[in-house]
């Protein structure tokens, strides 16, 4: 069943989004892109007449409720993207009431599922090497299906419309689809775009493909980095991850973010592009910073030789150059992952200079897909959305469906 073939008159839909949005310290929304990208499949299940139930997490509370990661703080928020009342139930395991009450037109906001353990499914304070972990890990799988169907009873129909949490088997994102049957379950608008967007770089490389792959740890992307190794004409690789590999080859990084124990890893990775006849493209100058904060004390230098007591805070100049040739001319782009520390304005260069090249790809006819939340607040930030081919509201998911892994949220619609 798709969305668009199914008619929400006189049905309670439960749609499972990624309202996982950023917040400053007043509880205030940064960058609301997550709650935009719902939008049409929100609005389309209350055109058609139906009611709907909104249920997301946010951050990461490890089954303890955190006012601080409270819903109920984006409510109002969600009411005006939507044009209309939204209410706000504070248990999202006890909304029963509230979700039955529900009419036509009405909108309800569950409290952050992840305020319960059985979202997620993991045992909570019992390590992995525990004796016990193994018959408390059967014990949560059971909770976390009663969890599944308490969410299910609320409504007619299920609709997963939060790509960004596709690669988890959680309640909301997987278990819970066991409970509607193959005509009352359906991808969402957004999800539908998702897929098509992932299949369109995976099935539909066009030549050169260049890849850039930011961050602060090469061990979280290394999945992905090999998986492209396959793939593209030219990787960059740029952020934090990049001393590893400085400090890998005898450079001098200072106070430099690194993983010591994936040196070998960086050095591997580097001898890969090599057999494979890859363009790896890493920073030749950094700007170094004496501290970590926007109005440090800032120079540049070559980036395998950081003064002591300074750490490497953006690309260079020279670097951003090297950035933009591999990206110029290329017709398949993927962008995962900050060039610096861009929430710092002094560190924004990098990023920018990434963003700018990627646009006049695109401009010039190139498919571009962003990925990840940093590097989606990037290119809001410089104001270049409209500038580049799509935006995709996963991080984890788009990487592991990139690398060809089965994401469950998927999988549980259409199996």
């Amino acid at each position: 069943m798709t969305i668009n073939n199914f008619n929400f008159a006189g049905k309670k839909a439960i749609v499972r989004v990624d309202f996982n949005v950023p917040l400053n310290e007043q509880g205030i929304i940064t960058d609301d892109t997550r709650i935009r990208g719902a939008l049409p499949t929100l609005k389309k299940i209350l055109a058609d007449g139906g009611a709907l139930i909104i249920m997301s997490h946010m951050g990461k509370p490890k089954g303890k409720v955190k006012p601080s990661l409270s819903l109920g703080q984006i409510k109002d928020a969600v009411a005006a993207a939507l044009g209309t009342p939204v209410q706000f139930a504070p248990d999202c395991a006890k909304a029963h009431d509230a979700a039955a009450a529900l009419k036509q037109g009405e909108v309800l906001l569950l409290e952050n599922l992840r305020f319960y353990p059985e979202e997620e499914g993991k045992p909570v304070g019992i390590e992995k090497d525990d004796p016990m972990y193994e018959s408390a890990k059967k014990e949560m799988k059971e909770r976390q299906k009663e969890f599944a169907k308490t969410l299910a009873s609320y409504a007619d129909c299920y609709v997963n419309d939060a790509f960004g949490t596709a690669h988890r088997k959680h309640a909301s994102t997987a278990v819970i689809a066991d409970y509607f049957d193959a005509d009352h379950k359906m991808l969402g608008l957004l999800m539908e775009k998702e897929v098509q967007a992932v299949d369109n770089i995976l099935s539909n490389i066009k030549h050169p493909f260049t890849a850039i792959m930011g961050g602060s740890k090469v061990s979280t992307k290394i999945g992905i980095i090999e998986n492209l190794m396959d793939k593209v004409d030219n990787l960059i690789l740029c952020g934090g991850m990049t001393y590893t590999f400085a400090k890998a080859q005898g450079g001098k990084i200072g106070n430099s973010i690194c993983e010591d124990d994936k040196l070998e890893l960086a050095l591997d990775i580097i001898k890969q592009a090599k057999q494979k006849g890859v363009n790896l493209v890493l920073g030749t100058d950094c700007v170094a910073a004496d501290n970590f904060s926007n109005d440090a004390n800032t120079q540049v230098v070559d980036a395998k030789n950081i003064p002591d007591g300074w750490e490497g805070m953006d690309a260079g100049p020279e670097t951003r150059k090297l950035f933009a040739d591999a990206i110029k001319g290329a017709k398949t782009i993927l962008w995962n992952g900050p060039a610096g520390v861009f929430e710092f304005e002094a560190f924004t260069g990098g990023s920018k200079a990434i963003a700018e090249a990627i646009a006049d790809a695109t401009a010039e006819g190139a498919y571009s897909l962003i990925g990840g939340g940093d590097s989606v607040a990037c290119i809001n930030k410089f104001g270049m959305a409209d500038k580049v081919s799509y935006i995709s509201t996963g991080g984890g998911a788009l990487l592991e469906a990139i690398e060809g892994k089965v994401l469950p949220g998927v999988a549980a619609i259409k199996q």
